[in-house]
C-alpha cells in the first residue's frame, strides 16, 4: 500500500500543457473593431444607470482600480471618463471559434474553460520539434494575425502550473516552467495561488502561519489532513507542483442558470413572481443544446435583496417546472421579505451515459407565454 501511495504523488514530467488566456478579451475585441478606443479606459458591461456590472475592462481602466464584477456605477465613479460598452456575445463567440481553429492546428486535446481561455495538451505534437514554447509562440502569433487580439500563455508539465504561468507575463507574453524548475518555483508560491484555495481556506492558512507552498511541505500531509480534511492530500501534492489532472475535451457541466439585476428593486413577492417568466425563457434557451447529454437533477432560485444579502433555494426535480420556480421564489423571498435587486433561476445537472436508465430531460415549457427582457 505504501508503494501505491507513493505513486499517487509522482509528477508526470513528460506532459506539455499550455494554458492560453486572451488579454481583456471582450475589451480587446471592441478595441479591434474600433481603433479609436485604443489607449482609452474602456469596460464591457451593463449601464451604470441600470445597475449594470463590469464583465471585463482593459488595462487602462484597471489602473483606476476597476475590475470584473464591479458595479458599473462604482467603476464610473473611479474613472469618470470610463467608456462602457454593451456586450456583444455573438461577436465574442465568433472570435472564440476562430481562436479554437488555431488551437486545432496543433492538438485536438483542448479543454475550454470559457470563451477566452483553454488548456491545450501538446505532449504529442511534432511541430516545432515538439517544443511547447515554440508552439505557444506560434499560437499567439496566429491568433494575433487572424483574430486581431493578443493572448498570453503559460507552459508547464501540468494544468495547475500552466494556469499560474499564463498570468506571469501578461499582457501579450508567455512564461515557461520546466520540469526541473518546478520544485524551486512552487516553494515560494503564495498559498492563495493554489487551485481550490478560496478566501475562507486562505484565511485559515494565514492563522496557521502557512503563507507559501514551502510552509505546506514542512507541515506535512498528515497535519494538512488534520486541518483541512481530505483536501489536505490535494494541498500536499500542489505544494510540490503535482497535478496529474488530464486535459478534458468534454467538460461536465454541473449547472445552468440565468439572473437579472434590475434597474429598480422589485418591491414585493408579486413583482418577483411576475419577473420569473422572462428568466424562464432565457434559461430554456440556454439549456436546449444540453437536452441529449444531461438530466435535470434540481431546480433552484437565487435572490439578492436590496441590502446585498443573498439566498438560494433549491429542490429535487427532473424537469423545468414553472410551479416549482414560483414555490422556490416564495420560499426565498420569505427569508428576507424586503425589496429584491437580483433574481435568478437555474438547474443542477447530471450527465447522461449510454447505459443510463434515467429518463431524458423534460425541457418542455409554455414557450409562447414567455418573453425576454434584459435590464442589466
Amino acid at each position: 500500500m505504501a508503494g501505491i501511495a507513493k505513486l499517487e504523488i509522482v509528477m508526470d514530467s513528460s506532459r506539455k500543457i499550455i494554458h492560453c488566456d486572451c488579454d481583456c478579451f471582450y475589451a480587446s475585441i471592441e478595441t479591434r473593431d474600433n481603433p479609436d478606443l485604443a489607449n482609452l479606459p474602456i469596460a464591457v458591461g451593463g449601464s451604470p444607470n441600470r445597475r449594470g456590472v463590469v464583465a471585463t475592462c482593459n488595462y487602462e481602466a484597471r489602473k483606476f482600480g476597476i475590475h470584473s464584477a464591479m458595479a458599473s456605477a462604482m467603476a464610473r465613479k473611479l474613472c469618470p471618463d470610463l467608456i462602457i460598452i454593451r456586450p456583444d456575445m455573438e461577436k465574442y463567440r465568433e472570435a472564440s471559434g476562430l481562436i479554437h481553429e488555431v488551437f486545432q492546428n496543433y492538438t485536438q486535446l483542448i479543454e475550454p474553460l470559457s470563451l477566452d481561455e483553454a488548456f491545450l495538451d501538446v505532449s504529442d505534437c511534432n511541430q516545432f520539434d515538439g517544443s511547447a514554447t515554440r508552439i505557444a509562440e506560434a499560437i499567439r502569433r496566429e491568433v494575433h494575425d487572424s483574430v486581431g487580439i493578443t493572448i498570453s500563455a503559460g507552459i508547464a508539465p501540468n494544468k495547475f502550473l500552466a494556469k499560474i504561468a499564463s498570468d506571469w507575463e501578461k499582457p501579450n507574453g508567455q512564461f515557461v516552467i520546466r520540469p526541473e524548475q518546478v520544485q524551486a518555483f512552487v516553494a515560494t508560491l503564495p498559498v492563495k495561488k493554489l487551485h481550490g484555495v478560496g478566501k475562507v481556506t486562505a484565511a485559515k492558512m494565514k492563522r496557521l502561519g502557512l503563507e507559501c507552498c514551502e510552509d505546506l511541505r514542512l507541515l506535512g500531509e498528515e497535519e494538512l489532513r488534520k486541518y483541512f480534511g481530505s483536501f489536505g492530500h490535494r494541498l500536499y501534492n500542489l505544494s510540490q507542483g503535482i497535478d496529474n489532472r488530464p486535459v478534458q475535451t468534454d467538460r461536465i457541466r454541473k449547472s445552468v442558470s440565468v439572473e437579472n439585476t434590475f434597474a429598480e428593486d422589485l418591491p414585493s413577492l408579486e413583482s418577483c413572481l411576475n419577473a420569473l417568466p422572462d428568466l424562464e425563457k432565457q434559461l430554456l434557451k440556454r439549456i436546449q443544446n444540453l437536452r441529449d447529454s444531461y438530466q435535470i437533477q434540481k431546480q433552484f432560485v437565487k435572490i439578492k435583496f436590496h441590502d446585498f444579502v443573498g439566498t438560494t433555494v433549491e429542490m429535487i426535480s427532473s424537469s423545468l417546472d414553472t410551479d416549482n420556480y414560483r414555490a422556490l421564489c416564495e420560499q426565498g423571498f420569505a427569508r428576507g421579505n424586503k425589496p429584491v435587486r437580483l433574481l435568478g433561476m437555474g438547474v443542477k445537472l447530471i450527465p447522461l451515459t449510454e447505459n443510463s436508465d434515467t429518463k431524458s430531460p423534460n425541457f418542455e415549457n409554455d414557450k409562447d407565454q414567455l418573453s425576454l427582457s434584459l435590464d442589466s
